[in-house]
């Protein structure tokens, strides 16, 4: 298979009518060769972002096509577990987080990512995110965006009821606002409600750490239906469920996105990569009205912030190693970020990857969320998640390769409970089989 050293624009590029001036490179691309790179992401904005701007890398590198398969989360995970597991081969790149990537650069299913281009600059990359990316000191995937969670709120809403949020809320706090602000046509919070170990899973694990719950104690034997969970998923994942939209147990990520853009939630506590979403006044009807604040705790040591980054991957199983090595490159570069301002503005840049780009004034100030979204990253600790000690790592997942399969199990279980088709109790008895 062809394969062509670090891409990038050779002079002035437009990409809809916005134009940059990128480093030039000479491409080793052979005129008679082809090369598809077919991609398994997310459908999330900031991916669909990238697919668009693909033509920008085919145009520098003649005779490469870049083919995207974009699918749901539940779906993407299902599809390139079992694409690599079983050494397929259907994909090039592949679009995984900070759960995976230890996991399989271990069992060697992904290519080692330290022999990128120097201007790479594997050193800017944030701390956490470059560790969570990792096994043993070797990097095996680029982080397209970073995340943790935090607290974000209709400012002309909590006004008009008196209200004040705090820097640091609690979750009996939201929860009063949340009645307070409830309304016919505005739902006093948002949370996840779809199953699935990445989407309602997620959140009831973060807001079990701050009640000082554990899925699994020192010996590995479940913790879960100890205090903590129970009073969490009860009080907060439930009870919420009458302030929450109808329906609210397929709402995920982008369900409660799409909801608070067009002004339907007083609190929404989800991940910080949001924020831009939120205040593009393209895309948001309340995108002035927006305040952000840390994810909730109850006081105690650990916060419901979590750690994730939506990664670029290369399996083991390529038959196009350097050529999709190249283009991960390129998408999580210094170099794309600048392209993404150029195009959407900074506000709207793949956030929580690299130093740099919290070092950049134009993004700070277009970004109002971004000091805060970086606290939240840097101070969510996946080596310590929970208040009392643990053997695993991982905020809002565990980090153990059946980690997905009991996740699900009880993501399910949380949706029949939100529907009002079991209890609470019920649902936590699945920990137990």
């Amino acid at each position: 298979m062809p394969r062509s050293t670090r891409p990038y624009i050779v002079g002035a590029v437009t990409v809809a009518g916005a134009s940059m001036l990128a480093t030039t490179a000479t491409v080793a691309q052979s005129s008679n060769e082809e090369t598809t790179l077919t991609i398994a992401t997310v459908d999330n904005r900031e991916m669909v972002r990238m697919q668009e701007l693909a033509s920008v890398y085919e145009e520098a590198n003649p005779g490469v096509t870049v083919e995207f398969e974009t699918l749901g989360e539940s779906t993407l995970r299902q599809r390139v577990i079992t694409d690599i597991a079983t050494d397929g081969g259907g994909y090039d790149i592949v679009t995984i987080g900070t759960y995976e990537v230890p996991i399989w650069g271990e069992r060697e299913w992904l290519l080692p990512l330290d022999d990128m281009p120097a201007d790479y600059n594997a050193e800017d990359l944030l701390p956490a995110i470059s560790e969570a990316l990792s096994y043993e000191g070797t990097q095996y995937a680029s982080p397209f965006y970073g995340e943790s969670t935090f607290t974000m709120y209709r400012t002309d809403l909590f006004d008009e009821a008196g209200l004040q949020m705090p820097e640091q809320p609690t979750w009996e706090f939201i929860m009063e606002a949340a009645e307070q602000l409830d309304s016919e046509d505005v739902n006093g919070v948002c949370l996840r409600g779809a199953p699935g170990w990445g989407e309602n899973v997620a959140l009831i694990t973060a807001m079990a750490n701050s009640y000082g719950a554990r899925w699994f104690d020192d010996a590995y034997a479940p913790a879960a239906q100890q205090r903590g969970l129970a009073q969490c998923a009860g009080r907060l994942h439930l009870d919420a469920a009458g302030l929450r939209p109808r329906q609210c147990f397929e709402l995920g990520y982008n369900g409660n996105l799409e909801l608070f853009q067009e002004g339907s939630c007083a609190i929404w506590v989800d991940a910080t990569v949001a924020g831009s979403a939120l205040t593009d006044e393209d895309e948001s009807r309340v995108a002035n009205e927006v305040g952000f604040a840390l994810a909730p705790g109850t006081g105690l040591e650990v916060n419901s912030n979590w750690l994730w980054a939506w990664s670029l991957a290369v399996p083991e199983s390529t038959d196009a190693p350097e050529a999709a090595k190249d283009f991960v490159a390129w998408a999580t570069s210094q170099e794309y970020t600048e392209l993404v301002a150029a195009e959407d503005g900074w506000a709207n840049v793949p956030p929580g990857t690299r130093t740099s780009l919290y070092e950049t004034q134009e993004y700070t100030d277009a970004a109002p969320f971004a000091e805060l979204a970086l606290e939240s990253i840097e101070s969510a600790d996946p080596n310590n998640p929970t208040v009392e000690p643990v053997p695993y790592t991982g905020i809002q997942y565990v980090a153990i390769p059946s980690f997905p399969s009991i996740g699900t199990a009880v993501g399910n279980r949380f949706a029949l409970a939100v529907e009002g088709e079991i209890t609470v109790e019920e649902a936590l008895k699945t920990l137990n089989g």
